[in-house]
Protein backbone atom coordinates (compact mmCIF):
# COMPACT_ATOMS: atom_id res chain seq x y z
CA UNK A 1 0.00 0.00 0.00
CA UNK A 2 1.24 3.46 -0.52
CA UNK A 3 1.52 5.79 2.97
CA UNK A 4 0.78 9.19 3.08
CA UNK A 5 1.19 11.58 5.99
CA UNK A 6 -0.73 14.23 6.87
CA UNK A 7 2.06 16.90 7.42
CA UNK A 8 6.08 16.68 7.02
CA UNK A 9 6.65 16.72 10.54
CA UNK A 10 4.24 13.49 10.99
CA UNK A 11 6.28 11.53 7.85
CA UNK A 12 9.89 12.41 9.32
CA UNK A 13 9.25 11.60 12.96
CA UNK A 14 7.52 8.16 11.56
CA UNK A 15 10.16 7.26 9.13
CA UNK A 16 13.84 8.14 10.50
CA UNK A 17 15.08 5.93 12.72
CA UNK A 18 16.46 8.58 15.34
CA UNK A 19 13.02 11.04 14.92
CA UNK A 20 10.83 7.92 16.03
CA UNK A 21 12.97 6.94 18.83
CA UNK A 22 12.95 10.65 20.17
CA UNK A 23 9.53 11.04 19.30
CA UNK A 24 7.74 7.60 20.71
CA UNK A 25 10.99 6.06 23.07
CA UNK A 26 10.02 2.79 23.90
CA UNK A 27 6.93 2.49 21.37
CA UNK A 28 9.56 3.10 18.11
CA UNK A 29 10.15 -0.55 17.06
CA UNK A 30 6.28 -1.54 17.38
CA UNK A 31 5.47 1.56 14.93
CA UNK A 32 7.84 1.15 12.59
CA UNK A 33 7.10 -2.99 12.48
CA UNK A 34 3.60 -1.64 11.66
CA UNK A 35 4.51 0.84 9.11
CA UNK A 36 6.28 -1.87 7.22
CA UNK A 37 3.28 -3.98 7.52
CA UNK A 38 0.83 -1.33 6.19
CA UNK A 39 3.70 -0.71 3.28
CA UNK A 40 4.46 -3.94 2.53
CA UNK A 41 0.26 -4.81 1.84
CA UNK A 42 -1.35 -4.75 -1.34
CA UNK A 43 -4.49 -3.35 -0.01
CA UNK A 44 -6.43 -3.12 2.97
CA UNK A 45 -8.19 -6.06 3.23
CA UNK A 46 -5.01 -7.54 3.88
CA UNK A 47 -4.73 -5.83 7.18
CA UNK A 48 -7.89 -6.84 7.94
CA UNK A 49 -6.29 -10.32 8.01
CA UNK A 50 -3.52 -10.01 10.86
CA UNK A 51 -6.04 -10.23 14.39
CA UNK A 52 -2.73 -8.40 15.82
CA UNK A 53 -3.41 -5.49 13.91
CA UNK A 54 -6.97 -5.05 14.71
CA UNK A 55 -8.13 -3.09 11.76
CA UNK A 56 -11.03 -0.89 12.73
CA UNK A 57 -12.90 2.69 11.93
CA UNK A 58 -13.99 5.21 14.17
CA UNK A 59 -17.13 6.37 14.63
CA UNK A 60 -19.14 9.69 15.75
CA UNK A 61 -17.31 12.71 15.40
CA UNK A 62 -14.15 10.83 13.95
CA UNK A 63 -16.04 8.99 11.14
CA UNK A 64 -13.79 8.57 8.36
CA UNK A 65 -11.03 7.42 10.55
CA UNK A 66 -9.06 3.75 10.91
CA UNK A 67 -6.59 2.94 13.02
CA UNK A 68 -4.58 0.03 13.70
CA UNK A 69 -3.12 -0.87 17.09
CA UNK A 70 0.79 -0.80 18.02
CA UNK A 71 0.78 -1.62 21.96
CA UNK A 72 -1.92 -1.44 24.82
CA UNK A 73 -3.80 1.51 24.03
CA UNK A 74 -1.99 2.97 21.67
CA UNK A 75 -2.78 3.35 17.59
CA UNK A 76 -1.34 4.79 14.16
CA UNK A 77 -4.68 6.31 13.41
CA UNK A 78 -5.20 7.15 9.04
CA UNK A 79 -7.83 8.12 6.60
CA UNK A 80 -8.34 6.46 3.37
CA UNK A 81 -6.68 9.00 0.80
CA UNK A 82 -8.54 7.65 -1.84
CA UNK A 83 -11.63 9.63 -3.89
CA UNK A 84 -14.20 8.51 -3.97
CA UNK A 85 -13.67 5.49 -1.41
CA UNK A 86 -14.12 2.87 -2.69
CA UNK A 87 -17.70 0.61 -1.71
CA UNK A 88 -19.20 -2.70 -1.84
CA UNK A 89 -23.26 -2.80 -3.22
CA UNK A 90 -24.31 -3.10 0.72
CA UNK A 91 -22.64 0.17 1.00
CA UNK A 92 -20.00 -0.66 3.46
CA UNK A 93 -16.13 -0.15 2.56
CA UNK A 94 -14.48 -2.33 -0.51
CA UNK A 95 -10.93 -3.40 1.71
CA UNK A 96 -9.58 -4.94 -1.25
CA UNK A 97 -9.32 -1.77 -3.36
CA UNK A 98 -7.88 0.56 -0.73
CA UNK A 99 -4.34 0.76 -1.93
CA UNK A 100 -3.47 4.24 -0.40
CA UNK A 101 -3.53 5.63 3.64
CA UNK A 102 -2.77 8.93 4.76
CA UNK A 103 -1.49 8.71 8.38
CA UNK A 104 -3.12 11.40 10.67
CA UNK A 105 -1.05 10.58 14.14
CA UNK A 106 -0.24 8.03 16.39
CA UNK A 107 -1.73 8.55 19.55
CA UNK A 108 -3.41 6.53 22.30
CA UNK A 109 -7.21 7.46 21.79
CA UNK A 110 -8.49 6.45 25.36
Amino acid sequence: MKIKYKNNKLEKSLTHDKELIKSYGELAKKIKERIKQLTAAENLSVIALLPALRLHPYKGNRVGEWSVDIKDNWRIVFEIAQSPIPQKEDGGVNLTQITVIEIVSVEDPH
